[in-house]
Order: C-alpha cells, then structure tokens, then sequence
C-alpha cells in the first residue's frame, strides 16, 4: 500500500491532470480513494474500472457508472451491484439467475424490482442460500409460499422478513398449518444426533458453534423463532407465551418487542437475567410505573439504559445521576425538557445533574453562562463546547480547572486563534487538548506546528489546511519534525500542498506517442 499515493487520491485539490495520472498507476488501496472523489468524471470513472477491476463494485454503487458502461460479463460483480440498484438492465438479472457462480445467483436473490420470471427461477434454486436470500427480501405472496418450504433456513429468512404477512409469522411460530421442517444447516452437513463442537477446527465448517440437531432441528427452529420474535409484524398475541421461555436469547428477543401488553414487561423486568431487565428498561413501550421500579435495580447497565429512556419523569431521572454513569452524550429526557425544566435543572444542588442539562448546545445565554463559572469542573467539562461563550469565558474555564477541561475548551466551536496558541503551551501538555487544537477549524500555523509534536494530534496537524505549505512537504518525506505513514498519507491529502509538490509525488507521465 502506498499512503502517499492514497493521500493523494484523497486530495480535493488536486489537479484534473494529475487526477488522470493517479488512475493510471492505481493499485486497489489507491482506487477506493479516487472512487469517492466528489470531482470524479463519468470518463474518469470508466478509466478507473478499467484499470482497477475491483473499483468497478464501488464505482457503481457510487452511481459514477451506468448500465452502457458495464460488461455483465467481464465484470458480473459491477453489474449485479447496478442491479441491487436498480439500475441494471432486466437481461441481466436472467443471465445471472442461470449462472453457475452460486454467489452471483445469491446477490441477485438480494436484488428489489427482479422480473416475476428470474424470482421463479430463483426459488427453484438446487442451493438453499439462494432460495434464503429471495425469502428474506421477497414480497409478501413469495414469502407466504417460502413459509411452507422444507428447508429451516428458508424459513428463518421469512420469519425475518418484515413484508411477511403477519398471519404467516404467527403460523411460523406456532407450526400450525404448516407442513414440518424437513432439513436444517446442520443436518445438511451431518448425520443426527449431531452437535457442533465450540472448538472445531474444520476450516470447511460454517456451522456455528453449539449448533445441533437431533432429527428435531432444533439449532434451526430456535434460529427461526428468534427471527420471528424481532420482526414488528409478528403477532403480539402470537409471542405472548415467550416470556417464560427457556431460551434467554429469545427472551431478550421478546424483551425488546415494543407492542406487549404492560403487565409482561413487568414480569420480564424479573427475570433472572439482568440483561433481560436492561432490554426492558430501554424498551419505549413501558410505563412511568415500571420506570420507577426499574430505577432500583441491582444492575449498574440496567440503570444506565433507563437514564436513556426518552419518557422516564425527571425526577427518576436526577436521582439516577448521582450514582449512573451515563455517558457523555445528551440524554433524551434532557434534550425534550422544557424551558422551565432547563432552568430547574440548571440551578440543582446536584453538580451531576446539572451536568446533564450542561450538555445541552442550546441553552438560554444566562444558563449557559451561569453553567461555565460553575465550581464542579465536571459541570463545566460539559458546557465547555457549547457555542456562543466568549474567549474570555473559556480562558477563565482554563484558569478554574486546568487540565481538566482543557480538551473540551479545545472543541467549542468559537475558540479563537489566540486561545486555541495558549492551549498548546499550556503545561503540563494535555494530549487530547493538542488533538482537538489540531482538528479546529481556527487552529494557526503556529498552534498546528505545536501539535505536530504530538503522537496523537500529528496525524490530524498534517492534514489541517493551515499548515504551512512547506511543513507540509517536509512531512512528505521525513525531513523537520518526523514523520510516519500515518502523517505522510494526511499529509499528501492536504489541501494546501502545493501542486509542485502533488506532482513530485508521481511518476512522470509517458512519452507522448
């Protein structure tokens, strides 16, 4: 791989006719560069297909290339990617149905809009991962008659089609109606009673571990009710009796169903396993009473997820923070809290929970500015990146707390040049301060020089577009302050290295003929 050259088929400016001189010499890495070049011709695209084959998957669903374009033959790939598209042609999907490459019949199985004809074809496929891809994407009268197939695979992949008629979920879950399973992944591959070893070492072995079956294939149908159970069009009525199952991935399964009736979850949020009460206490569909219930859980995740429930009362939610790690982001509650709820919250005893309403980016000035001369500096570690607070604020912030909120200081959109320059001198150094400076789109040349002294923001430096043009060169070719293949590829990808430069970094072109 050649990162220089990767950087520079990332470049946004370079040259139409050093563009052209790239795809000439394009290896695989360099192509899937160009290939996403917002300034790449239709006449560019066609020259990279034909030089990279691989590109040719990437171009289409890029949309830079056409049906005219494609050979379904030279590059069956490219074509069938148009066809995932749409954009195909319809001679192709039956050319690709007769195929005897069994993956190229299975990506057309996957494919929206296939004639009638080729859909037939693909159903009476001789392997059943074709069959499987057309149930799991068909449309509801195909997937009706998949649901009576033999095969458990192709099943399952109805029972997770959510155009599946909601009458034939209930019937795949209950067997009724239904003619029995005849064969399963397992018993395909093996002579039942069969279980699968944790530890096979077959390197042709696709099963997975623990799979089994015993004439009952019974790995398959646990596969098949799963399935069944996450699908929104399944039946409420048709799952109900899941709750006390054996199996807990199936009552996790259920637990995350947004459509039972109340006193259920109430019963899944006692479960034996806490992962069944966090799958609960993130499910939209409870209610203030079991929110509240669930607030005492044992389990610190099962607290964690109800923190990010966008209906639990504020009042749950604050007492939740004192002792929940929640995380950095903004919780929903927060995010739809009222202006009177904001101001509530804002003037709180509890410096954790005015951390959360910190975290908001659209606070009234006088909360916003009331937040940054909080004492806690965890309060203000959150407001720090919010816009519209002044130099002056955000150097006070710095001067409070120091090193503790000298990277979030780093992130507000409004700090200036002259900040962003005192920031990196500040001592002790704070890593993830210089990788923000050197991200920000006020960074200076001098800040950026700064940063490049540092392992974690030199990458990010040397791709900043102010850097100067001849630190950047340098970068090229380890000269000045160092360099590895990281900050050399970030810096042939920069936009202000200079066109000379850009140049020097190919080989020169053909003589012409």
């Amino acid at each position: 791989m050649n990162h220089l050259l990767c950087g520079l088929a990332a470049n946004e400016k370079l040259p139409t006719e050093l563009v052209e001189r790239l795809i000439a010499i394009a290896d695989a890495e360099v192509a899937a560069h160009l290939a996403v070049r917002a300034d790449l011709s239709r006449a560019q695209a066609v020259a990279l297909a034909a030089r990279v084959e691989e590109s040719a998957v990437h171009l289409a669903y890029e949309g830079r290339l056409t049906a005219a374009d494609i050979d379904p033959w030279a590059r069956p790939d490219a074509a069938l990617a148009l066809l995932d598209q749409g954009m195909g042609r319809p001679e192709w999907a039956r050319l690709f149905a007769a195929d005897p490459v069994v993956e190229h019949r299975e990506k057309l199985a996957a494919c929206p809009g296939l004639p009638l004809d080729v859909v037939e074809a693909l159903i009476a496929d001789t392997d059943i991962r074709v069959v499987a891809e057309v149930a799991l994407r068909a449309a509801p009268d195909v997937t009706a008659r998949l649901a009576e197939h033999p095969h458990a695979a192709v099943r399952r992949a109805a029972a997770a089609n959510e155009a599946t008629p909601p009458p034939v979920l209930a019937a795949l879950i209950s067997g009724e109606g239904l003619p029995p399973v005849q064969r399963c992944p397992v018993c395909d591959r093996e002579e039942p009673p069969f279980v699968h070893a944790p530890d096979c070492r077959r390197r042709d072995c696709d099963l997975l571990p623990g799979a089994s079956c015993d004439g009952s294939h019974e790995s398959a149908v646990h596969d098949l009710l799963w399935a069944a159970l996450r699908n929104p069009g399944t039946p409420a009525e048709a799952v109900v009796g899941f709750v006390d199952h054996p199996s807990l991935l199936l009552r996790r399964a259920f637990a995350a169903r947004r459509d039972l009736p109340l006193e259920l979850y109430a019963r899944l949020a006692v479960d034996p396993d806490p992962g069944v009460h966090a799958d609960v206490a993130e499910n939209p569909a409870i209610d203030g009473t079991l929110i509240r219930a669930l607030a005492d859980d044992d389990s610190h995740d099962v607290r964690r997820r109800l923190a990010h429930h966008p209906d639990i009362p504020l009042d749950v939610l604050t007492r939740l923070a004192r002792g929940t790690r929640t995380g950095g982001a903004l919780l929903p509650r927060i995010a739809a809290a009222s202006g009177a709820e904001v101001e509530e919250l804002a003037c709180s005893p509890d410096p954790a929970v005015r951390m959360l309403v910190a975290q908001r980016r659209d606070l009234p000035p006088e909360i916003r500015d009331a937040l940054a001369t909080d004492p806690d500096a965890k309060v203000v570690k959150s407001v720090a990146p919010h816009p519209g607070l002044s130099e002056a604020q955000l150097r006070a912030m710095v001067d409070r707390h120091g090193v503790r909120v000298l990277a979030k200081v780093a992130t507000n959109p409004d700090a200036t040049p002259a900040l962003l320059e005192e920031l990196t001198r500040h001592e002790p150094p704070v890593p993830k301060a210089l990788r923000e400076v050197a991200r920000h789109r006020n960074a200076t040349a001098s800040a950026l020089l700064a940063c490049l002294g540092a392992e974690q923001a030199r990458p990010l430096a040397a791709g900043h577009p102010a850097l100067p043009p001849q630190t950047i060169a340098d970068l090229l070719t380890g000269t000045g302050t160092g360099t590895d293949l990281r900050v050399a590829e970030q810096a042939a990808a920069n936009p202000s290295l200079p066109h000379t430069a850009m140049r020097a970094l190919l080989p020169p072109p053909p003589p012409a003929t």
